[in-house]
C-alpha cells in the first residue's frame, strides 16, 4: 500500500512540475499569454456563460430558489428515455455511414484519376446550400404516400417514410459533405511519398489504402464522425418533418418549448444531449493523443500518384455517380417546385415566386448576406488560431480550451438561442435584438469544425518547421501568419466554406434571435412552409444556393490571392 501511495504521490508530483513549468514558460512569452487570455474571455462569454445560465435557470424557480420539479418532470411525465436511446442510435449510424460515404467520395477525387472531379466536387456541397428540412420535403414530394416516384410512377399506394429509415437516409445525405470537406484537407495535406514508398516495396493499392492511407487518416476519420454525431443529435429539421413516431430528443425539446410551452423542460432535454456529444468528443481526443500521424516534415514530398486502374476507378465513378444522381433528384424536384403555380393544384409554370421573395424577402436576403459575410471570415480565423494553440502549444487549460470550443455545436441550436436570449438580456450585456447577438451565434455555433479541420491539417506537420522559424527569431505572430496559416490553407478554405454554408442556412441557433430589425431567409423559409405555400419556399431556397455557390467562389479566389498563389482544388 506504502508504494502504491508513493508511486501516485510521484505521478501528482510530476504533473504539478509539468504544470507549473508550462505556466513559467506562458510567463515568458507575453504575446502568447495575451493570445490565450483573450481565446478563453472569448470562449467562456459566448460558450460556457450562456449553457450555465440557461442550466441554472432551468433548475431554479421564479423567485430564484433550486427547484428539482423540471427534473422529476422529464423522467416521469415524458418519454425521455426511449427519445434519449433513439437519438443516440440515429446519431451512432448516421455517424459511421456519412464518414465512409464522406472518406469513398473525398478519396476518389483526391487519390483517383476519375473523371468529372470539378463536378462531383460542386454537388458534393449541395446538400449543405439549404436547410436540411428542405431536402425532408422533397423525399415526402418524391416518395411519400402521395408521391411522384411512389404513387404517380410506381403505383404504390399510401407509402410509409416516417421513422427511422428515411430519417437516416435524409441526415446521411444532408450530413456527408461536412465528412467530405474535413477528410479531403486532410488528404490534400497528406504526404503522399509514404504511399508511393509502399508501392515501390510492392504493397498493393488495397494493403496501402489499409495500412497506410486509412490510418493516417484516422484524425480527421474520428473529427468527422464527432462532427455528423453531434450534428446529428442536434437535428431538428429533418426529425420535425419525418420522424414520425421515431421520437428523438431534439424534437422532444422543441415541443415542449413551442407546443406546451415549458420553456425550462425543453432547454433542459436540449442541454442533455452535450453528454453523450462530450463523452464521443472525450473519447476521439485521447484516440488521436495516443498516436503521430506526422507526414509533413519540411523535406521534399513527393507527388501525388493518382490511381488510374480500371478495377478502382469505376467502381468508384458509378458510387459517386449514384450519390450525385440522388442529389440532383432532391434539388432539381426543389427547383421545379419554385417554379409551378400552386404544387399539386396548378402545375402551370410561372415567375412569380420569384417575384415574391423579390418583393417581401429583400430584406432577409440582404440580412442572411451581411451577417454571415461578418461571422465568415471571423470563424476561420478564430478556428485558425485555436487551433494552433491546442496543437503546438503547452499552457494550463488546453484541455478546457479544447472542450469550450465543441460546446455550442454539442447541444442543440435551440438551446444555444435560448441560452443567448438568457444571457445577453440585461444590461450590460444587453445584446438581445441586435446583428452582434445573431453573428456571436453563427460564429460559435460552428467554430468547433475550423478547430477540427485546422487542427487534422496541424497534425500532418513536423512542429520543427515551425521551431526553426522560432530558432532564427522570428515571433510566435509571425510563425503563425507566414508559417502555420499557410500550412492550413486547406482546412482555411474548408473552414470558410463551412461557415459561410452554415451561417447561410442557420434555422435552430437563430430562431429565436430574429427581430423586427434582422431577419434570415431560412426563417422565411420555414415560415413560407408553414404556410403551406411551398413554390415560394422553394424559390427562397433556390436564391439561396445561388447565393453560397457564388460566395464559395468568391472565397476560393480569396484564398489564392491571400497565399499567393493559385490552390489546385479540384486535382
Amino acid at each position: 500500500m506504502e508504494a502504491v501511495a508513493s508511486v501516485e504521490k510521484t505521478k501528482f508530483s510530476r504533473r504539478w512540475d509539468m504544470k507549473r513549468k508550462e505556466f513559467l514558460m506562458l510567463l515568458r512569452q507575453p504575446g502568447l499569454l495575451l493570445a490565450v487570455l483573450i481565446v478563453f474571455a472569448i470562449l467562456f462569454l459566448f460558450c460556457v456563460y450562456p449553457l450555465i445560465r440557461l442550466f441554472i435557470s432551468c433548475l431554479t424557480d421564479e423567485s430564484g430558489n433550486i427547484n428539482f420539479n423540471n427534473i422529476r418532470y422529464i423522467f416521469t411525465k415524458t418519454d425521455y428515455f426511449r427519445a434519449f436511446w433513439n437519438s443516440i442510435k440515429l446519431g451512432a449510424f448516421v455517424g459511421v455511414f456519412a464518414t465512409i460515404v464522406g472518406y469513398i467520395y473525398a478519396f476518389a477525387i483526391k487519390r483517383t484519376a476519375i473523371p468529372g472531379k470539378k463536378f462531383f466536387n460542386m454537388m458534393a456541397m449541395f446538400p449543405i446550400l439549404s436547410p436540411p428540412f428542405v431536402i425532408s420535403l422533397a423525399v415526402i414530394l418524391l416518395f411519400g404516400r402521395s408521391g411522384i416516384i411512389t404513387k404517380n410512377i410506381l403505383g404504390i399506394e399510401g407509402n410509409n417514410i416516417y421513422g427511422f429509415t428515411w430519417l437516416a437516409i435524409v441526415q446521411i445525405l444532408s450530413l456527408f459533405p461536412l465528412s467530405y470537406l474535413n477528410i479531403s484537407g486532410m488528404l490534400e495535406s497528406l504526404d503522399s511519398s509514404i504511399e508511393n514508398a509502399s508501392r515501390s516495396l510492392g504493397a498493393s493499392r488495397l494493403k496501402v489504402f489499409l495500412t497506410v492511407t486509412v490510418p493516417l487518416s484516422l484524425p480527421a476519420i474520428l473529427s468527422s464522425f464527432l462532427i455528423v454525431f453531434a450534428k446529428s443529435l442536434c437535428d431538428l429539421g429533418n426529425p420535425q418533418v419525418l420522424a414520425g413516431d421515431y421520437n428523438v430528443l431534439s424534437v422532444s425539446a422543441y415541443l415542449q418549448i413551442v407546443g406546451l410551452y415549458n420553456l425550462k423542460t425543453g432547454s433542459l432535454i436540449a442541454l442533455t444531449i452535450l453528454l453523450p456529444c462530450m463523452l464521443a468528443y472525450i473519447i476521439q481526443n485521447y484516440w488521436v493523443s495516443k498516436r503521430s500521424y506526422v507526414t509533413i516534415t519540411g523535406k521534399a514530398t513527393g507527388q501525388v500518384e493518382l490511381i488510374t486502374e480500371p478495377h478502382i476507378v469505376i467502381p468508384l465513378f458509378i458510387i459517386l455517380v449514384l450519390l450525385t444522381a440522388f442529389t440532383i433528384l432532391m434539388y432539381g424536384t426543389v427547383i421545379y417546385v419554385s417554379f409551378v403555380k400552386t404544387w399539386g393544384v396548378n402545375w402551370t409554370l410561372t415567375l412569380d415566386s420569384y417575384k415574391f421573395i423579390l418583393k417581401r424577402g429583400a430584406n432577409a436576403i440582404k440580412d442572411t448576406l451581411f451577417l454571415s459575410a461578418i461571422s465568415t471570415p471571423v470563424t476561420a480565423l478564430l478556428g485558425m488560431l485555436i487551433s494552433y494553440l491546442l496543437i503546438r502549444k503547452n499552457f494550463i487549460g488546453k484541455k478546457l480550451m479544447s472542450i469550450s470550443t465543441i460546446l455550442p455545436f454539442a447541444v442543440p441550436g435551440i438551446a444555444l438561442g435560448i441560452g443567448y436570449v438568457v444571457s445577453f438580456n440585461t444590461k450590460p450585456l444587453l445584446l438581445t435584438g441586435t446583428a452582434f447577438i445573431i453573428i456571436t451565434a453563427m460564429v460559435f455555433r460552428t467554430l468547433s469544425i475550423s478547430v477540427e479541420t485546422g487542427s487534422n491539417s496541424l497534425r500532418q506537420v513536423d512542429p520543427s518547421i515551425e521551431e526553426a522559424a522560432t530558432v532564427l527569431g522570428a515571433s510566435n505572430v509571425r510563425v503563425f501568419f507566414n508559417i502555420s496559416l499557410p500550412i492550413m490553407k486547406s482546412a482555411l478554405f474548408s473552414g470558410l466554406v463551412n461557415t459561410f454554408v452554415r451561417s447561410m442556412t442557420s434555422i435552430s441557433a437563430v430562431i429565436f434571435l430574429v427581430s423586427v430589425n434582422w431577419n434570415l431567409l431560412t426563417v422565411s423559409i420555414l415560415s413560407e412552409i408553414e404556410s403551406q405555400r411551398m413554390s415560394a419556399a422553394c424559390a427562397y431556397c433556390v436564391a439561396l444556393m445561388v447565393l453560397v455557390v457564388l460566395a464559395i467562389a468568391v472565397l476560393e479566389l480569396l484564398v489564392k490571392q491571400i497565399f499567393g498563389r493559385r490552390r489546385k482544388i479540384y486535382e
